[in-house]
């Protein structure tokens, strides 16, 4: 946090902080991320978060955001005067600076222990680190602070709306007293793999299944601070602080923390803290392993009755210091408006942000934060916000970046990434544990499937996550719905003006299995093992022209994405079926499963387990999308009739495993998917090393483009690196050995690229333009382009390096030999 850090660096960082109010963002912030905002060291992605303890108030976006410029100052102002709830008071007609408010204090006689309640009138941010509350009794001599205290807290005593009562059902049982029987184990493996993590801090001793990191992540564990900050790297490298929990010991019982986490909105409408839509027992679960964290016994909350002219005194109180603007209460109406917000004079000596007098609260801000706030006052009048500005200040407010991305901001933190985790810890990479980016959601999902998102009783459709996507009323939410398909540029057409053709539906199942059955499921069949989204419905929940486009192209609109290109350069990979018409065959799809409830399922999901999946390559080649140990959770495994056969990592773009003999067994992927892997069933396995074919420091220079089928059955890769297009075509040449033949396309004319060959621990030249690693494996190079080359030392290996110039287009030929 750069104003924290700031102030604990003493009065360099101060001044400097000072100029950089001067500069704009796009000048001061690597500044102050490699002066005043250390970068964790290397080698530290898989620490527990450090304990957090804010030194103000603490609002997730702006914190995250706001205090590294990273969103506009008037959206960061403006995020400080709502969350702080500033207009609760001080009234304003600006949509944006509508307050949050504080919970609802009808029931809080039942839900807080009085000593508490005591403590936290007297000092709420001593009490509560990062709370937003104000002090209201600051200025106030000791004594009469007192008895305000006592009086405030004899009159929310006489607030006591009974719990709700819980309906049982034969789905949702509720057992008598259910707060009581939790059980802490349960209660800590929920709270750190459903969600709860995203905003606050995990426990520093719990332990997370190791998981691969992504890479950026590898990236950034590679690279010393100046390194991050000049690749624009700063936002992804640092922690995200967690919101405290505060003395939850001191103020809930068992049965007053299970309930408000069962539904906090009935308490805390803002939603600030969404329901991740528990049941009883889990409630009480994370209740119970909440409460023992601190070793320190619970009580029940045990009510008592003060005197009449104490409860009189308190309720007075509460209208006068304005509680009743922030929370609601049973018994009082009344509203004391302040001065309205567009009347306030922030140059003026003493103000709710610094040094208050008379009446006025005090805040705990520091000088960035009030800065934020004046900006809003002080600068010009607001203009007309766009639908994507709505969109990203609900999110900022609602924090659903603790979770998302969407258009470059926010996304899972880096150090909170390890307590993401797929069902049964199945290996399905990021995309497969982390929430998904909402990028393009709007252009994607129709109103009703949107809202049924937030909806309590909607069924996930990521089952195979841990993480659980919140519900939300629909007030909270209604505006998200709303702005977020004209954000997203949303195209309405319907299914007759984007498709073509008519009865194709028995077509389209032919397409779907070709490669959809190896990853979703159909009417809740699938493949054992397969934990992708159901299909079914999917047509009544996305847009036909998202669709469309969706499927034609995956990566255009979700970058990185594990769904592969069946039209690779828009041709289709089934040149055999409906003439190979591409614009046909996603019609096809779609009418397939538009009518799915009525089709007959695909083929493979049909076919007996009984079986024999051994995959033997006869006339044509075969082609596996698969799962291996070598190749990753994105592997192409190609088999050729002659015995000859290799395995391509798609995800890390790169030559993974060659191999003879046999070929592979199909179970494991259609079937009995992760357990175990399709690893190769022949011998003379060599394997390629860990590296890309191309020299690059940037692992996100290499993305993957899907393959095309050519008519002899052999798939060319297509990926990209840089600002250059790659065919990569690898078949059997004479002799068992692998041809390779790369053709690179440069957007610009002669562009710089160094081939690395060969790579291994030991090279040894085996000829005049061949040389042959430990394991045996020969790579052969023309002549010409073999001398140009060089062998250079990295680390532990030795690589054979080309230098190459594209003028517009070059072919390389390389052949392996074992």
């Amino acid at each position: 946090m750069i104003h924290a850090v700031a102030v604990q660096q003493g009065e360099y960082s101060l001044s400097l902080l000072t100029r950089l109010k001067t500069w704009r963002s796009a000048d001061w912030l690597p500044l102050v991320c490699a002066v005043i905002c250390p970068i964790p060291v290397v080698g530290q992605s898989n620490n527990p978060l450090p304990p957090f303890v804010a030194d103000t108030a603490m609002v997730s976006g702006f914190e995250r955001f706001g205090s590294h410029a990273e969103i506009p100052e008037r959206q960061a102002g403006s995020l400080l005067i709502s969350e702080l709830s500033c207009t609760a008071c001080h009234a304003s007609d600006d949509e944006w600076l509508e307050p949050k408010r504080g919970p609802r204090l009808n029931g809080v006689g039942n839900v807080v222990q009085q000593d508490w309640l005591r403590r936290y009138l007297a000092d709420p941010h001593q009490v509560k680190s990062g709370t937003t509350m104000p002090h209201l009794l600051v200025l106030l001599p000791d004594a009469e602070r007192a008895e305000a205290i006592e009086a405030l807290v004899a009159f929310l005593n006489t607030q006591r709306e009974p719990f709700p009562e819980l309906k049982a059902g034969g789905v949702n049982p509720v057992v008598h007293e259910f707060w009581k029987r939790g059980d802490q184990e349960r209660g800590t493996r929920l709270y750190h793999s459903i969600g709860c993590v995203a905003c606050h801090e995990p426990d520093a001793d719990y332990e997370t299944v190791e998981s691969k990191p992504s890479a950026i992540d590898e990236l950034i564990e590679q690279l010393d601070q100046e390194e991050i900050v000049e690749l624009g790297l700063a936002a992804a490298a640092r922690r995200v602080k967690s919101v405290p929990h505060g003395d939850l010991t001191g103020k809930y019982s068992l049965r007053s923390l299970a309930m408000m986490l069962l539904d906090p909105a009935r308490v805390r409408p803002n939603s600030r803290m969404p329901s991740l839509r528990l049941t009883p027992q889990e409630a009480a679960d994370i209740a119970t392993y909440l409460l023992a964290r601190s070793g320190t016994p619970v009580s029940d909350v045990v009510p008592v009755t003060p005197t009449q002219a104490l409860v009189d005194r308190g309720r007075d109180l509460f209208v006068e210091l304005r509680c009743s603007n922030c929370h609601e209460v049973t018994g009082i109406k009344n509203y004391k408006p302040a001065k309205p917000l567009a009347e306030l004079d922030f140059a003026v000596r003493s103000s709710c942000l610094e040094e208050p007098s008379a009446d006025m609260a005090r805040y705990r801000l520091d000088e960035m934060q009030r800065t934020a706030i004046r900006f809003v006052k002080n600068g010009e009048e607001p203009r007309d916000r766009s639908d994507a500005d709505e969109v990203s200040f609900r999110m900022l407010q609602l924090n659903c970046f603790g979770c998302h991305e969407r258009d470059g901001l926010g996304g899972v933190g880096r150090f909170r990434k390890p307590y993401f985790e797929t069902v049964g810890n199945v290996d399905l990479g990021d995309e497969g544990r982390l929430p998904p980016s909402l990028g393009n959601v709007g252009r994607k999902l129709r109103p009703q499937a949107l809202a049924a998102v937030f909806q309590p009783k909607s069924p996930p459709h990521r089952r195979y996550m841990t993480i659980r996507m919140p519900s939300y009323p629909t007030s909270v939410v209604e505006l998200l719905i709303s702005h977020l398909p004209v954000a997203d540029g949303v195209d309405k057409s319907d299914e007759l003006q984007v498709f073509t053709g008519s009865k194709l539906a028995e077509a389209g199942r032919d397409m779907v299995n070709t490669g959809c059955v190896q990853c979703h499921p159909f009417r809740g069949e699938s493949l054992p093992g397969v934990v992708g989204i159901d299909l079914n419905e999917v047509t009544s929940r996305v847009y036909p022209r998202w669709f469309y486009d969706f499927i034609h192209n995956p990566n255009d609109l979700k970058n990185r994405t594990r769904m592969p290109s069946f039209f690779p350069n828009g041709r289709s990979n089934r040149p055999d079926l409906l003439d190979g018409n591409v614009a046909l065959q996603i019609s096809a799809i779609w009418a397939y499963l538009k009518n799915l409830e009525h089709e007959p399922l695909p083929e493979k999901i049909e076919t007996a387990r009984s079986a024999n999946y051994e995959l033997v390559p006869t006339d044509k080649p075969i082609v596996l999308r698969t799962f291996m140990n070598v190749a990753g959770t994105h592997a192409i495994a190609v088999g050729f009739p002659q015995g000859v056969h290799y395995a391509f990592d798609a995800e890390q773009v790169r030559m993974a495993i060659a191999w003879k003999g046999r070929f592979l067994d199909a179970r494991g992927t259609w079937f009995e998917r992760f357990t175990p892997p399709a690893n190769p069933l022949g011998e003379h396995e060599v394997m390629f090393s860990p590296g890309h074919l191309f020299v690059s420091d940037d692992p996100r220079e290499f993305q993957f483009g899907g393959y095309r089928l050519e008519a002899n059955g052999v798939p060319t890769l297509l990926y990209r690196y840089g600002n250059c297009s790659i065919a990569d075509h690898i078949e059997v040449a004479d002799e068992g050995t692998l041809k390779r033949t790369l053709k690179i396309v440069a957007s610009t004319f002669g562009e710089d690229v160094v081939l690395r060959a060969h790579a291994g621990r030991k090279l040894i030249a085996s000829g005049p333009s061949t040389y042959t690693d430990e394991q045996g494996l020969s790579v052969t190079l023309p002549e010409n382009m073999a001398s140009t080359g060089s062998l250079q030392q990295s680390d532990d290996e030795q690589e054979w390096l080309i230098p190459l110039k594209v003028d517009g287009s070059t072919t390389v030929v390389l052949e392996y030999q074992w």
